[in-house]
């Protein structure tokens, strides 16, 4: 290194003080070891275990086979008796050749034995290892369910949604009472938490609607100035926004809990009421809406239902453009899953601020500021509408601006 790059670098000009990359031979043969441990999933990693042990079981059983066989081969003994009278060189000549004869026939019975153990140790190693992948699956089953109901869970549904782990009380069970326990604690703290949403709401409607009393009759007194009916005419709208806001908290907090009403509905009626009660700010807008309604039936909340629709309509047709907007819903099935789908044109908006505009008081390049035209809580009671009835809700920026969002429910 030149002294001027030393000096470059301790005066922090440069990337001196990242460490340095390591080169890729250098990894060694733990890390290695390690890197294919860790890409190994732990069905397999059970599954090499039970065979490893097994054949190491079957390799200790092999020798010890082989040592009792050889020890009682070895052990048998042939006394050969010759005529009287036979020479002692012929007698110690047969004696040899019996010894031979007995080592030849002691190795030969345990190379066959070696031989027919290994085919037969690979053969059942075989099997151990499929038995152990069953086993390992069977092992893991309770894991599996932990995890399937950690994927179902979301605020809608802790109330009811729980492991019930059945079986011995080991560790697994005890690993899932305590998962149930705290998501006893969890729905708790969320009904706690919409609970007081609600209240809160109730109580601030009160003050809203006598605001908005004593505002009317102000600006209905004939006496009144101009400025008065001014202010008073600003302070009424201050006060529907704030009203509208209230609203849409109350809805928001009564989306997130549990369905009180279930009952037969046909989404494409849903879609149509909602298209006809946004008709007219849709015109005075300058927006077109087209629909395409096919029969969608579920079972649900039907005003529940139409407030998620009048939402996504509504902000399709608010968030437009300022001229020859449009605006596509339809319904329908889709491989057995109701679909409701609301296009708009309107400015672009990037694929990473997306899913953002789902969370409460969220718009787009803006947080909780130019709200002039919302209180940024329609497509939150609108995620939690469609989760609250077992559905998902998706958006993606449509090519040209605008969104299109798509919403998937249960079928009836």
């Amino acid at each position: 290194m030149t002294r001027a790059r030393k000096e470059q670098l301790d005066a922090g000009g440069g990337w001196g003080g990242l460490p340095p990359v390591q080169a890729a031979g250098e990894d060694t043969l733990g890390e290695r070891i390690r890197v294919m441990r860790d890409r190994v999933s732990i069905r397999w990693r059970l599954t090499l275990t039970y065979g490893a042990l097994f054949f190491m079981a079957g390799a200790v059983l092999l020798v010890a086979m082989h040592l009792i066989v050889r020890s009682v081969l070895d052990s048998l003994s042939f006394t050969l008796r010759l005529p009287a009278g036979s020479p002692p060189s012929l007698a110690d000549w047969l004696n040899e050749q019996s010894e031979l004869l007995a080592n030849n026939n002691t190795n030969a019975v345990l190379e066959y034995l070696v031989r027919q153990s290994v085919m037969v140790l690979i053969g059942v190693g075989i099997l151990a290892l499929i038995l152990g992948y069953f086993v390992a699956d069977r092992a893991l089953r309770p894991v599996a369910q932990m995890t399937a109901t950690a994927k179902k869970l979301s605020e809608s549904n802790l109330a009811h949604q729980r492991i019930d782990l059945k079986g011995p009380q080991d560790e697994l069970k005890e690993l899932a009472d305590t998962f149930d326990a705290m998501l006893t604690r969890l729905n708790v703290a969320f009904d706690t938490q919409r609970r007081f949403v609600a209240n809160a709401s109730h109580e601030l409607r009160t003050p809203l609607t006598i605001n908005r009393t004593v505002l009317e009759i102000a600006l209905s007194d004939p006496e009144a100035s101009e400025d008065l009916k001014a202010l008073g005419r600003t302070l009424l709208e201050v006060n529907a926004r704030n009203e509208k806001l209230i609203e849409g908290l109350l809805l928001l907090a009564r989306s997130e809990r549990e369905l009180a009403v279930r009952k037969p509905v046909d989404v494409r009626e849903v879609a149509q009421t909602a298209v006809e009660q946004l008709a007219p700010f849709a015109a005075e807008s300058g927006v077109t809406v087209t629909t395409d309604l096919s029969a969608a039936p579920t079972v649900g909340d039907p005003v529940l239902l139409e407030r998620s629709i009048s939402n996504l309509l509504e902000n399709a047709v608010k968030y437009n453009v300022q001229e020859n907007g449009k605006v596509w819903i339809r319904t329908g099935m889709a491989d057995g899953a109701l679909v409701v789908q609301v296009a708009n044109t309107g400015q672009h908006v990037p694929a990473y601020e997306v899913n953002s505009l789902f969370e409460p008081f969220r718009r787009l390049h803006a947080d909780r500021v130019d709200s002039a035209k919302g209180s940024g809580l329609g497509l939150s009671i609108v995620r939690a509408v469609v989760q609250a009835h077992g559905g998902n809700v998706a958006a993606v920026p449509r090519d040209g601006g605008g969104l299109v969002v798509t919403i998937r429910l249960p079928g009836r």
